[in-house]
Parts: C-alpha cells; structure tokens; sequence
C-alpha cells in the first residue's frame, strides 16, 4: 500500500506541473481555445452551406450540421491527448528539466501515467466548453442524444491515442530539432482514413481497409450513433471493445519502444535541454 500511495504521488506531481503549466501560459490556452472554437464552427458550418453548395434542396441540413460538429469535436479530443503527449518532451525542454526527469529515479509508467491522466481529463474540459459553444451558436437540440453512452465510447478511445501518443513521442527524443512536428504524420493518416468528415465508405478500397486498423473510426461511429440515433449504451458495446483491446495492446507497446528510445537518447547525448 506504502508502494502504491507513494507511485500516485509522483504521478499526481507530474498531473499538477501541467496544471502550473497552464496556469503560467494561460494567454496561449486562451488563443488555443478561440482557434479551436473557430476551427469547429468553421467546419460545421460547411452542413449549413451544402443546400447553396450543391445547388439542390437539403431537407437534413441540422443532421449534416451534426454530423460534422460530432466528428470535429471527436477529433479535437483525441489528437488533444495526442498532442498532449507528444509534447512531453518539449515540455520539459522548455522547462530545462529533461535530464533531471529522464533520470529521476521514477518508473517511466508512473510519469506516463501522471502525464496522461492530465491529457484525458484536460481535453475532455476542453472539448466540453468548444461544446457549450457551439450548441449555443446552431441551436442544437440534444434532448434524444445518449450522452452517457456517447462519452463511455470517447472515453474508451482515449487509451489507444494514449498509446499512440506515447509511440509518437519517441521522436522528439530522438530528433530533437523537427521531431516535434513529425509526429504531425501520425495524426495526419488517422484523419485521413477514419471518417472524421466524411463516411469511410467513400473512401478507396485500400484506405477503408486501413480504417479497421484506427481506434477513431470506433469512436467516432460509436459516438454519432449514440448521438445522432440515440441508440442505448447496451448496443454501443460494439464500439467499445475494438478501441478497449486497441489501447491494452498499444499502451504497453509504446512504453517498451519508448524505453529503448530513452535508452538510446542517454548513450547518444540526446538529453539536452534545447532542441
């Protein structure tokens, strides 16, 4: 019990240096909010113009308007765990403590754990508040949505983006000029095949195969279903399992191949504080 009080301790303490973080540059949180509160509205404003776009009569602009504010604010929290991950090595370069945590006696799950804890909890607030928003801006009756169905199935997703993250986050450590924006190609193939905006069934035969094997496509047929169709939580099990098992086979691969890059990083000299 010693052991296990002591390991959520250094986890938390990693879950409250993000806190202080947000809290020293909360003006940029604030830019981060307007732009993504504008990115969603953008988007979603797209159902409203298809009707003048296509030149013909739409009698379900509201259901295409939610389609996309689903699949955007889907996304927003997915690749906001992504990105909060991958940044863990940029953060602490900025902070000048990579080589003190890299080599703090702590178990490397334990600071992943604190680490993605904030992740989760940091991108759901934020994607919550994008949603107040933009329900307010259409008007969008949720009245017959399944919230609880649809927030167990987002949930669920966010442990495999916690291992793709985790996966992704090698490459700032190993290239530490550009690695940072390298991890842009991981998020780029995931919004590529896994319908953020469109069906997967629109796309080419080998891109809709591709789609089985991301953990977004689940959430995000599983999330418009308990929205859209208000379909009960018992029937969105489906969606859950995929993206459950994804994570329980991701997160522990992307400790192991996250190890080995630490290891490497600390022969080669990699660990220095500016990129």
């Amino acid at each position: 019990m010693a052991v296990l009080t002591q390991q959520f301790r250094a986890s938390y303490a990693f879950f409250e240096r993000n806190m202080n973080l947000i809290k020293r540059y909360w003006s940029w949180e604030v830019v981060w909010l307007v732009y993504s509160t504008a990115d969603c509205l953008s988007v979603s404003f797209i159902g409203l113009g298809m009707q003048q776009i296509s030149g013909s009569e739409i009698s379900n602009t509201s259901y295409i308007v939610l389609y996309l504010l689903i699949g955007t604010l889907v996304w927003r929290f997915l690749s906001q765990i992504f990105y909060w991950i991958t940044d863990l090595i940029n953060i602490e370069r900025w902070e000048g403590t990579i080589e003190y945590t890299l080599m703090a006696p702590v178990a490397r799950i334990t600071h992943m754990t604190g680490q993605t804890a904030f992740a989760v909890v940091y991108g759901f607030i934020f994607t919550g508040v994008i949603l107040v928003i933009t329900a307010l801006v259409f008007k969008i009756d949720l009245s017959n949505a399944n919230l609880l169905g649809g927030t167990i199935v987002l949930l669920s997703g966010s442990f495999s983006f916690v291992g793709i993250g985790i996966m992704a986050s090698v490459l700032p450590l190993l290239f530490p000029e550009r690695g940072s924006q390298m991890t842009h190609v991981f998020i780029a193939l995931l919004l590529l095949v896994s319908g953020v905006y469109y069906p997967v069934s629109v796309l080419p035969e080998v891109l809709r195969k591709a789609s089985v094997f991301s953990p977004a496509t689940y959430v995000l047929d599983g999330v418009r279903k308990a929205l859209l169709e208000g379909a009960p939580t018992a029937q969105l099990w489906g969606y859950v399992w995929p993206v459950l098992l994804m994570g329980a086979a991701l997160i522990p691969l992307g400790l192991v191949i996250f190890k080995q890059a630490e290891l490497y990083a600390k022969r080669s000299g990699k660990l220095h504080r500016n990129g």
